[in-house]
């Protein structure tokens, strides 16, 4: 009998790269969940229910979880914009700690596995990149908030994972939020002079291995908490860089700078990343390579157009 997948945050990044990833896979009956709408047209293909539920809303989330009885919950919804978080501090507890708060004791009641997204921004980024058993001190709200929801889970009578990520990119459908290559191709064809960081540092992660490492997780039922990101640690300007050579776009644009010079409302940690060693034993988790990753949205890109 296949098991039953809830997962929130259908309608973000992160949320699309899973359903295309669970919607084909005969072992799993996947509901989506989201706030509104479905963005997703990969829907019309009906293999997969989608559903608008509100987890900052208890008693939401208990009646669905209670009717839909899943096995297993994939938690992607955040409140994910740090300079957000910074200046809204209640929407930010209500999205990342409270619905969390309830999808816990939703998971209990029904025995089911939950498997939480959490971030590198848990760390004040001084001795980067992390194991997952580095001590956390966020620096910003944002970070705060997903130390916090990280102890709810840890104290949760189910099973459980939470799977840790650095800077996410990809292409999705409908996005509300650019990523560093899109944003760094778009405003060199437009010719536009951009200044880009070079005191921070990041491993990033292309959307596709951070959802195949909470499938991994999923399927093999590992409990405990996992470093899911890229491999290689970048700057920035790094990234930049290598976006710029690999479309062969105009590397004279592209100016070298440090986080000074941006005025920011919330802090950022200086040097994250992660050691994925334990995913790479315990899970087999592979991640692609950032040039890789700049050639699969490439690729995906060409694709659109040619839809289009």
């Amino acid at each position: 009998m296949n098991k039953k997948v809830l997962l929130t945050g259908a309608n973000g990044l992160l949320g699309q790269k899973l359903i295309q990833l669970i919607q084909d896979n005969p072992d799993y009956k996947l509901i989506a969940t989201g706030r509104g709408e479905n963005r997703n047209p990969e829907t019309e293909k009906g293999k997969y229910t989608y559903i608008s539920l509100d987890i900052t809303n208890r008693e939401a989330v208990l009646d669905t979880l209670r009717t839909l009885k899943p096995d297993f919950i994939i938690h992607t919804a955040a409140m994910t914009n740090v300079d957000q978080c910074e200046q809204e501090k209640e929407g930010c507890w209500k999205n990342n700690v409270e619905a969390v708060e309830h999808l816990v004791e939703a998971a209990e009641e029904n025995r089911a596995f939950l498997i939480h997204l959490s971030t590198d921004f848990i760390f004040d980024g001084i001795a980067g990149p992390y194991k997952e058993e580095a001590s956390p001190n966020p620096i910003s709200y944002y970070g705060e908030s997903k130390l916090e929801a990280e102890r709810v889970v840890k104290a949760a009578k189910t099973k459980w994972a939470i799977v840790r990520t650095v800077l996410v990119y990809g292409l999705a459908h409908d996005m509300s939020r650019s990523n560093i290559i899109l944003w760094v191709k778009n405003s060199l064809e437009a010719a536009k002079n951009i200044q880009v960081v070079n005191d921070q540092w990041r491993t990033p992660t292309l959307a596709e291995d951070l959802a195949l490492g909470c499938f991994l997780i999923m399927q093999t039922q590992s409990e405990g908490i996992f470093n899911i990101s890229g491999k290689e640690l970048l700057s920035p300007y790094q990234m930049a860089i290598m976006t710029a050579d690999f479309f062969d776009l105009n590397k004279a644009l592209i100016t070298e700078s440090d986080g000074s010079k941006f005025t920011q409302v919330a802090k950022r940690p200086p040097r994250t990343g992660f050691i994925i060693e334990k995913a790479e034993s315990v899970l087999g988790f592979k991640p692609h390579s950032f040039q890789e990753g700049i050639e699969i949205l490439s690729k995906q890109l060409g694709k659109i157009q040619r839809q289009a």
